[in-house]
């Protein structure tokens, strides 16, 4: 310090100054970056949650956290680009106006919708039936895609294009989520790739640098202990089944692939279980929704249980699959860390393929025409006025069922498990014991509600907010859960491993979002009687709409970005980068082998490099 003291007052007066006021504004950052830390949501919670659970738990509440606010964003985006200006138009706040442009060319009858919206006397069961389902009033609200019929606006002399708008609002909250997810897995997949380059490693950093000083709690603290043996006895137990696998003989590895492949045969067959189910349930479902509705057969609640029909098949096949692979895994022979990750896998695969499962139910419903009539609109007109409308319904109804199967477990099984393991001594009670909050299962679980956020919100533009006021209530469902009824598994996963499963899980979701989404924005007709989009063939024909009314000179630039001749030589410039950038990867890989091998020898002879 007092050589620093010496050079700065040798310095000139204005570089002092510049040195001092340098000085004055780092410090001033700094201080305003520990003022907003303390702005962060559920900082104070999490907090607690890390010194009483340890980091394997913290990390589930940090990712329901990081789902939460980007809702919120995916809400924002979609409320101020198109929900806001609708509603503006609609009143002329600020002096402004709409359009709305009858379609041309279109048969009259695909243009004819008229919502069941409830007249007369409506009793408190209905609103309540509407809630749950989205039909009845709240179908024509801006909650749902056909409330969005304006074409143009104008905002004193600024014209606003709304299909426009709603197209780019769906890429932007879709390319704000990839961006973000690849942003924070960047840095759990550097620890996960350090974690699993070097046994010897991992050994070391188990026993010298394996506990979590933040653990105060006692329990936690025993429990801690349990996790890292049982981590040292998996690290053990892999290094016996390499060993197992290496001495195994001709006839034993035909015995167990033979195994594994009627065991995979038997997944097989639960998948297909599983879609086909979900696949008649929706088709009986729509059939007979449709039917209770035009001639008011069935009674509201009968109505309400065959609209929930595909939402309680879902959660059923959510349910039992896994408990399914559970059981099978166990005779395949695999490593226990395996196990996990292939066990998981099926999980993803099973929750995530019931979603496109019950899409494509939909859509073959939808596109299925047999009269000329239906040909000429270009989808099932007559059950479907306005499919995209019945699509959110769908993303909708499956959204607040799971919000009341999160709710329903936690109050009737739970609870009563926590009373009866407490204060009941029988010995089937005790042998049962509590519940243990698996990390996995709930992330898997919230997952599931997100890839179904992702696709609806096309269909539903607010549906981003339901999926925000909902994470934001189950952040508080888990944390008494988790305090009061739930033990933490004495299994857990390590907190850089599950940060990076837990965003590699939800990348799979968004790409299997992306695909839906592309086949309604690029292949189905868009509904002719609701919607922005009733002027346009498809979705996507509002672009090339856009781009001709440019000035001749950017629609001869854009033509030739989009032409072969601009894609294949960035093509072939794109994978000589990769190849460069790979090449530049394995090099350093090498660096790195040989500075371990160095310190190899360092630690064999430290005298060697002296």
């Amino acid at each position: 310090r007092d050589y620093q003291q010496a050079d700065i007052k040798s310095l000139p007066g204005w570089k002092q100054r510049k040195r001092a006021s340098s000085k004055s504004l780092k410090k001033f950052f700094k201080d305003v970056k520990e003022l907003l830390s303390y702005l962060v949501l559920w900082r104070h919670d999490i907090h607690s949650i890390e010194g009483k659970f340890g980091t394997g738990i913290q990390s589930y509440f940090s990712f329901l956290r990081f789902l939460v606010l980007l809702n919120f964003i995916i809400f924002l985006l979609m409320f101020s680009f198109v929900t806001l200006p609708s509603i503006i138009s609609k009143y002329g706040v600020f002096n402004s106006s709409f359009a709305k442009i009858s379609p041309k060319n279109i048969e009259p009858h695909c243009t004819v919708y008229d919502p069941n919206d409830n007249k007369g006397l409506v009793y408190f069961y209905t609103y309540l039936k509407d809630l749950l389902s989205g039909t009845g009033f709240l179908e024509m609200t801006s909650l749902f895609y056909g409330y969005y019929t304006i074409d143009d606006m104008w905002f004193s002399i600024l014209e606003y294009n709304l299909p426009l708008a709603y197209l780019l609002a769906t890429f932007a909250y879709l390319a704000v989520s990839l961006l973000w997810i690849i942003k924070r897995s960047v840095g759990g997949f550097k620890q996960n790739l350090v974690h699993n380059e070097d046994q010897f490693q991992s050994y070391c950093n188990k026993v010298f640098a394996g506990w979590d000083f933040c653990i105060t709690d006692p329990n936690a603290a025993r429990l801690k202990h349990r996790s890292l043996q049982y981590e040292l006895k998996t690290d053990l137990e892999e290094e016996r089944m390499k060993q197992k696998i290496a001495d195994r003989t001709m006839k034993e590895k035909l015995r167990i692939y033979s195994l594994r492949i009627f065991i995979n045969i038997i997944v097989i067959a639960v998948l297909s279980g599983c879609f086909y189910s979900i696949y008649r349930a929706t088709v009986f479902s729509q059939e007979n929704s449709s039917v209770s509705i035009r001639d008011d057969i069935r009674t509201d609640s009968a109505n309400l249980l065959v609209q929930y029909l595909p939402s309680i098949v879902i959660t059923l096949a959510n349910i039992i699959a896994p408990q399914i692979f559970s059981f099978l895994i166990r005779f395949e022979d695999y490593s226990p860390a395996f196990e996990i990750r292939l066990t998981l896998m099926r999980c993803v695969f099973v929750r995530l393929a019931n979603i496109g499962v019950l899409l494509f139910s939909l859509w073959s419903h939808i596109s299925h025409c047999t009269t000329v009539e239906c040909k000429a609109c270009g989808y099932n007109y007559e059950l479907y006025p306005c499919w995209e409308t019945e699509v959110g319904q769908e993303m909708y109804k499956l959204m607040i069922f799971d919000f009341i199967i999160i709710i329903a477990v936690t109050l009737f099984w739970d609870f009563p498990r926590k009373l009866l393991v407490t204060h009941c001594s029988w010995r089937v009670f005790q042998w049962c014991g509590l519940q243990e909050f698996g990390i996995s299962d709930n992330v898997l679980e919230i997952i599931y509600g997100q890839t179904i956020c992702w696709i609806g919100t096309f269909f539903s533009p607010l549906l981003p907010a339901i999926a925000t006021i909902k994470y934001f209530i189950i952040f508080y469902i888990k944390k008494i859960s988790l305090i009061h009824t739930r033990k933490p598994a004495a299994r857990p996963i390590r907190a850089s491993s599950s940060n990076f499963f837990f965003l590699v899980v939800l990348l799979i979701g968004l790409v299997l979002a992306f695909v839906p989404l592309g086949i309604s924005i690029a292949q189905i007709p868009s509904s002719k009687a609701c919607g922005p989009f009733r002027n346009f063939n498809t979705t996507w024909a509002v672009v090339p709409a856009t781009v001709l009314g440019f000035p001749m000179g950017l629609q001869q630039v854009l033509y030739g970005i989009t032409s072969e001749a601009f894609a294949v030589p960035f093509f072939m410039v794109i994978c000589l980068v990769m190849v460069y950038f790979i090449a530049l990867a394995g090099a350093h890989k090498r660096v790195v082998e040989q500075l371990r091998e160095q310190l190899v020898m360092v630690r064999s002879d430290p005298l060697s490099f002296l």
